[in-house]
């Protein structure tokens, strides 16, 4: 027992001499500073690290999409269990589906994975049945309008019409697609149009009054409202015409007193003119002429003929006349007949001063139209119409 602290204290006493030896080795051994990178590498490695990684993960996931086959489609008529299976993919609808390919139906194309509606035979289904509206309707508006139309069509009838106008050869169908075209336009028409089935089977199409309303005619729309308001209309339309009647007899006769009044006046200015002249000559010819005119004379040869089937023309010429004291009237016995004779009753003319003015011109119009005035028995000189002469 007394050896063995002994040699505890001899081992303790080489111990401390072999452990500062070690020290002192690793402390000579030690790599200089410039072997580890500064921070600044550091993240500088990181950062090429990181893109390098992000760049490979990106091209991994590319290609895999790339290169990854669809899942195929499970069978149309396949157990509902399979189209949740895994493995494959369900069938979209209008879609039939058999050992793992698409087939869209009749009216449908496809369209990546899915099965969307032929906008062309849609188009087509479209037209058919807009045609087919048309001419239903058109009959029934005609039976409306006129009585002669028909109000239920055919069906049969209508299709028959429809294959003999060859729209299958304008459009450019195919048989399937075509018929297909025909039975939606079908069903679009019987969802319009009303429908029933009568003896045999034999399905009729009738147009509904609201959009038989859409097809009249503007004729057709006037027509109805004439018959339909012709209580109201008749006597209105009487009045209306009485009233458009009485105002051009009232302006007929507006514009024919007009008419008398003016040429009446100018008659009058024209006879005048000659019984004062006549006055002047039978002076100046020392009682060799007649001093008077005899009226009827005067009338035939100053009024067109014309005029002289109208006598209230010259009746108003006559007023004038006895209006006006120059002047006087008086019967006589002209050739064994009592004629109405007028004559000047001025003693001179009261137009002499105007006479003067005028100049020896003026005298020699009116001895010119002195000797054209005719003795009983001579004609008269033509005047022109219109001629206006001031009394």
């Amino acid at each position: 027992m007394a050896s063995t602290p002994k040699k505890r204290r001899k081992s303790d006493s080489r111990n401390p001499n072999s452990s500062s030896s070690s020290i002192e080795f690793f402390k000579g051994s030690q790599p200089p500073p410039i072997f580890f990178p500064s921070k600044d590498e550091l993240l500088k490695l990181f950062a090429v690290v990181a893109i390098a990684v992000s760049v490979a993960t990106v091209c991994n996931y590319t290609f895999s999409v790339l290169n990854r086959q669809p899942k195929p489609f499970c069978d149309s008529d396949g157990a509902f269990e399979d189209s949740l299976s895994d493995f494959c993919e369900p069938c979209p609808d209008n879609g039939e589906c058999y050992r793992g390919k698409l087939e869209c139906v009749r009216g449908y194309r496809k369209h990546g994975r899915l099965c969307v509606e032929d906008g062309e035979i849609n188009q087509t289904a479209k037209k058919l049945s807009e045609w087919v509206e048309l001419r239903v309707c058109e009959a029934y508006t005609q039976f409306l309008c006129d009585g002669t139309g028909t109000i239920w069509v055919q069906e049969t009838e209508m299709w028959k019409a429809l294959d003999e106008h060859k729209f299958k050869e304008n459009l450019g169908l195919n048989d399937d697609s075509f018929m297909y075209a025909k039975h939606k336009a079908m069903e679009n028409v019987e969802s319009l149009l009303e429908t029933r089935i009568k003896f045999h089977g034999i399905k009729e199409l009738k147009c509904p009054d609201w959009l038989a309303e859409r097809h009249k005619p503007l004729l057709c729309y006037i027509r109805q409202w004439i018959s339909k308001h012709a209580l109201f209309l008749v006597p209105v339309s009487a009045l209306l015409v009485g009233l458009i009647i009485l105002f051009m007899l009232l302006l007929r006769r507006v514009r024919r007193s007009h008419y008398l009044s003016t040429r009446a006046e100018q008659l009058y200015d024209q006879v005048c003119d000659i019984l004062e002249e006549n006055a002047v000559m039978s002076k100046s010819m020392n009682g060799e002429g007649e001093p008077w005119v005899v009226a009827s004379w005067l009338r035939d040869h100053l009024i067109l003929p014309r005029e002289r089937k109208d006598p209230l023309l010259w009746k108003k010429v006559e007023e004038l006349v006895q209006e006006d004291s120059r002047l006087d009237q008086y019967p006589k016995l002209v050739k064994g007949e009592s004629k109405v004779v007028w004559e000047w009753q001025v003693e001179g003319s009261l137009s002499s001063s105007r006479m003067r003015n005028k100049g020896p011109a003026s005298k020699l119009k009116s001895s010119e139209g002195m000797n054209n005035i005719p003795s009983p028995g001579q004609p008269w000189r033509t005047l022109e119409a219109g001629e206006q002469l001031n009394c």
